[in-house]
């Protein structure tokens, strides 16, 4: 057996970051930028109310209780084209332009306005920049707002748009494909004969690499039929940035893809010293990472963790392409027996009376119970020996 180490590092080494592509924002979602993003302006834009309320001049209000004169009514969007004087003030809307004239705004809750009557009551006074938003509070003008590297969430495609930036520099979003083989697979929910099993692991990877911000490509299901093999796995490297199959990697297996791999691939047959997923096949089809995962459904999806999923972040540029586990604790014996392998548990993992994360097995540890996978949310790291008693420090992959 190799170590875990080595088998990722070995992995990382041949997945390189893809080309950069300007994509227009809406379609940027979970890529990473690879230019910087500057503001083209202050942001705010313009000084503006934070508050519903009365733009005025904070000298007019420093005797409050007092009466104003209501001059104006600015709402948002709208351009004032009045500059308010002694003893005037405008009502004005959250967002808003502060007018030339006022220096603070008063909440309208400290207010009683006589609309008939054109005059507002100012019960409390209030300093000078009162709820105003400056121009430039948020962005200063040619400001960097993002550096390369930057994964892109929501809030930062909503701060890009604020800033003009409608089209971003990224590494491309890399196109994965996921493909089954066996005469023993089949797809939908019809009765099952003797022999025959449903193909979980195509649809469960699938959703793992949309999940990550990547682009599935379901490549169907393979019969056990070398020339079909091969035109399946030629086919999916040329149309594919990475190709991930499950199945056919164990030691002792005959199985038509490990054939037609070894034929038209560069590859590396590995026995990883982890529990469950231990065999584990990577090589490239050309240039196209190749991903073989073992067949067992719980193996699959921690392999895919493991391996596969930072392959493709690197692919995608993160600079972190193997994210840092979280440190927690066992909330109960997380118990195993020693056999010179690091396990991975299924377990739930939720917040103790401190906030710590606390693990607990979520079912079955099987490599074919995939219902410990779905009723968990983390993995916990366990390193050989005999377990982790409850109370004791953990490191968890969260899900």
């Amino acid at each position: 057996m190799i170590p875990l180490d080595e088998a990722r590092q070995f992995v990382l080494d041949r997945c390189t970051p893809l080309p950069v592509a300007a994509v227009a924002i809406d379609d940027a979602l979970g890529l990473v930028l690879a230019e910087p993003v500057r503001s083209t302006g202050p942001i705010p834009p313009f000084d503006n109310t934070a508050m519903d309320g009365f733009a005025l001049r904070a000298a007019d209000v420093a005797d409050a209780p007092v009466t104003l004169d209501v001059v104006a009514t600015i709402a948002a969007g709208a351009r004032p084209d009045i500059t308010l004087t002694a003893g005037q003030a405008a009502r004005i809307m959250t967002g808003a332009p502060v007018p030339p004239g006022a220096d603070a705004i008063v909440m309208v809750e400290l207010t009683d306005f006589d609309e008939s009557a054109g005059r507002v009551v100012v019960a409390e006074s209030v300093p000078v920049g009162n709820h105003i938003r400056p121009a430039g509070d948020d962005l200063q003008p040619d400001a960097v707002v993002f550096e390369p590297g930057t994964e892109l969430t929501a809030a930062h495609l909503g701060v890009c748009t604020s800033v003009g930036a409608y089209e971003v520099q990224v590494g491309r979003r890399p196109r994965v494909g996921v493909i089954s083989t066996g005469d023993e697979l089949v797809d939908g929910p019809g009765p099952l004969e003797v022999g025959q099993i449903r193909d979980s692991n195509r649809h469960t990877l699938l959703a793992l690499v949309s999940s990550m911000g990547a682009t599935g490509i379901d490549l169907g299901v393979v019969r056990d039929d070398e020339d079909a093999i091969r035109a399946a796995m030629l086919d999916a490297a040329d149309q594919c940035d990475a190709v991930v199959t499950s199945g056919g990697v164990s030691m002792g297996d005959f199985d038509y893809v490990k054939m037609v791999l070894d034929e038209i691939a560069d590859m590396r047959w590995m026995q990883v010293a982890i529990k469950p997923a231990k065999p584990l096949a990577f090589g490239t089809i050309g240039s196209t990472p190749v991903f073989g995962l073992p067949g067992n459904p719980v193996s699959s999806m921690v392999s895919f963790e493991l391996f596969a999923k930072p392959g493709i972040r690197a692919m995608m540029g993160h600079e972190t392409a193997l994210l840092p586990p979280l440190r927690g604790r066992a909330g109960v014996d997380l118990t195993r027996r020693s056999d010179g392998k690091t396990h991975f548990a299924r377990v739930e993992a939720t917040p103790g009376a401190d906030g710590v994360m606390e693990a607990r097995f979520s079912g079955g540890q099987g490599s074919h119970q995939l219902s410990a996978m779905a009723n968990g949310n983390a993995l916990a790291i366990i390193p050989d020996g005999d377990g982790i008693t409850a109370g004791d420090p953990v490191d968890l992959i969260l899900r």
